[in-house]
């Protein structure tokens, strides 16, 4: 694992979010660049399948954005989902497009 990740990892892990939260954003680390993952997936990644929107809501609280790459975590029916920062979904959607993703 490159140092940068470690030290990413460290920096979630010392946040003041609760575990689940922590647990979420560590989860999204691990979606490469050029695709993406559902939040049902996400959930599933970390033992909460029933927990889609919970994760939707822990993204959304993301203080390590885009380090930690929210962005690439879409909604199952294919739709784009929400994205907090600036630039709002417009934003998501060019990063996916910039990434290959999409």
């Amino acid at each position: 694992m490159p140092s940068g990740k470690k030290k990413l990892i460290r920096m979630i892990r010392e946040s003041s979010l609760t575990n689940f939260e922590k647990s979420v954003l560590e989860a999204t680390l691990a979606i490469p660049k050029g695709r993406v993952a559902t939040y049902s997936d996400v959930a599933a990644a970390i033992g909460r399948p029933n927990a889609c929107r919970a994760v939707g809501n822990a993204l959304a609280k993301n203080p390590f954005a885009p380090m930690v790459p929210c962005h690439r975590v879409v909604r199952s029916d294919g739709g784009i989902g929400g994205y907090s920062a600036s630039g709002r979904s417009a934003r998501k959607l060019q990063m996916l497009k910039e990434e290959g993703a999409i």
